[in-house]
Formats: C-alpha cells, sequence, structure tokens
C-alpha cells in the first residue's frame, strides 16, 4: 500500500510525463501546419548552382550582325539604319536607328516595319519580290508633301503620287520617301531612273510610308518613323540602312 508521499510523487510523475508528450506533438504540429513562426518541415536554402555566363552586347559593333556586314559599314559612318526581317521568307521586319557616339553605338529608336513581300535575298533582281541584303548609303529623298525639314537633299515633287489605279492602301505610300542606294547614283533624285548595274538588278528601292503589308523590294515604315528619320538623319555622318534577314545579318 501506498504512502500518501509516494502517490503524490507517482502522480507528479505521471503529470509531468504527460506534459512533455503534449508539448512535443505541439511543436510537429506547428511546423507542418505553416505557422510563419515555424522552421522546422521547411525546405532548406536551395541548392546553389553556378550561373552559365551571358555575353555583354559589345557596344562598338550593331548588334546581332555578323563580322562581313560590320566590315561594310564605312569608317566615316556614324547613322546606321539597321533593318532586321523576321525571316528569310518574311515580309516583316523592325528598324532601329543607332548613332555613333565616340566608338560606341547607341539605340535611338526604333519602328516595326515591312520589307520584300518574299522576303530577302542576297542576289536582288527584278521584280523578284524580295529586298536586297546588304549595306546602302542613304544620300537624297523627296516625296509628294512638302520638305518636313531634313538635312539630306529633298526633291518634292506632285509626280512621286502612287497611281490612282492602285489599291487605295498605296495611294499615300510616296508622300515621303528616303532613296536606297542599290543599284543607282547616290545623291541624285529618288526616282532618278539610271542604274549603274542594270535593269534586271532592279532598283527604286526606298524607304516610304507603310501601307500595312509586304513591298515590291522596299522597307516601309509609319509616317512618324520617315519624318524623324528625315529631320535626324545628316549628311555630315554619312548614314546608311544595313538590312537584311536575321540569319543573313548574322552570317
Amino acid at each position: 500500500m501506498q504512502s500518501g508521499g509516494t502517490r503524490r510523487a507517482t502522480v507528479a510523475m505521471a503529470a509531468l510525463g504527460s506534459l512533455l508528450t503534449m508539448t512535443t506533438l505541439s511543436a510537429c504540429g506547428s511546423a507542418h501546419t505553416g505557422h510563419p513562426g515555424g522552421r522546422e518541415g521547411r525546405p532548406g536554402a536551395p541548392a546553389t548552382h553556378p550561373r552559365k555566363a551571358v555575353a555583354t552586347p559589345d557596344p562598338t559593333r550593331i548588334p546581332d550582325v555578323g563580322d562581313r556586314l560590320q566590315r561594310a559599314l564605312p569608317a566615316d559612318t556614324g547613322q546606321v539604319l539597321a533593318v532586321y526581317g523576321d525571316g528569310k521568307d518574311s515580309p516583316n521586319s523592325s528598324a532601329v536607328l543607332f548613332t555613333k557616339h565616340g566608338s560606341t553605338w547607341h539605340r535611338d529608336a526604333s519602328w516595326p516595319a515591312h520589307n520584300g513581300k518574299r522576303g530577302w535575298t542576297t542576289d536582288h533582281h527584278l521584280d523578284d519580290k524580295r529586298s536586297p541584303v546588304g549595306v546602302f548609303t542613304l544620300t537624297a529623298a523627296g516625296g509628294v508633301l512638302d520638305d518636313p525639314g531634313t538635312e539630306l537633299p529633298y526633291f518634292q515633287d506632285e509626280s512621286y503620287e502612287a497611281p490612282r489605279d492602285w489599291d487605295e492602301s498605296h495611294w499615300h505610300d510616296f508622300d515621303y520617301v528616303i532613296a536606297i542606294d542599290y543599284n543607282r547614283v547616290p545623291g541624285t533624285p529618288p526616282d532618278d531612273g539610271e542604274q549603274p548595274e542594270g535593269e534586271d538588278k532592279g532598283g527604286g528601292i526606298w524607304l516610304h510610308l507603310d501601307h500595312g503589308s509586304g513591298t515590291s523590294a522596299c522597307v516601309s515604315l509609319s509616317k512618324e518613323a520617315l519624318e524623324h528619320l528625315l529631320r535626324t538623319l545628316d549628311p555630315d555622318r554619312h548614314p546608311v540602312v544595313l538590312m537584311g534577314d536575321r540569319t543573313h545579318l548574322k552570317g
């Protein structure tokens, strides 16, 4: 028979055991119920893996253009309109104006654009509906509308009007144009017909206003883009257009 003291000791030990058991269960529960203060049961710190190095673009080069066309840029060129075609057979492209400061190129503005209906070619011929790949000087401008304030030689004449038997969406194509010096005499009016490489090589390739789809071989942009270019291109900086589909540009 237990004495009173022994019974009290036994009861106290049992109570202590129950308290320890409850504390342990409560801690496990808090770890798995997502309480903000709990830490047990949470995933540990994620394993660290070395990050792959990302190449920094070279500011002395036009982005995404390979050595061949980089070397084709005249040494005295300070303005480049780069036209990046979406694909060899695509009429869609984007145009980016770069200006050189010291030895580095700065991206100044960009716009959506269109090129030849059938895409691009490195061997353009008359009526192939492809725009020529390459680097070409920009030395003259003109159009139906008055000079918006360009430093380029500007030839305004209503003769630039698109024929009225064309679809109405094309009627304003030539409100502003900038001649691309492909198979033409640089500095002459955009509509000058002389083609030094012969008629079969095509010609009359311009930057002109966009009508929402591909062109015969020209590059088309919005009116706002053409106005910006006309007011920004500076003959003293020897502007050029560098154009082609992205694959050819990188080649």
